[in-house]
């Protein structure tokens, strides 16, 4: 190969880490929103109620599809 041509994969390279970079932290904000989000839900009233309610439906249509 071409000393240019390496050059131009190796800055490539660069871009695609920098670019992954951005993505993971991307990632570790949508984490924390989601945890945050979840815990300002459980601080809801009814929480439980819901939260039991859901589980029991969940379980009545697995039974139906076995």
């Amino acid at each position: 190969m071409k000393e240019s041509e390496l050059i131009i994969m190796r800055k490539k390279i660069e871009q695609l880490g920098g670019l992954m970079q951005g993505v993971l932290q991307e990632l570790n904000n949508l984490r924390d929103l989601s945890v945050g989000t979840l815990e300002t839900v459980k601080r809801l009233p009814g929480y439980k109620k819901a939260i039991t309610k859901l589980t029991k439906e969940l379980k009545e249509k697995q039974e139906d599809v076995e």
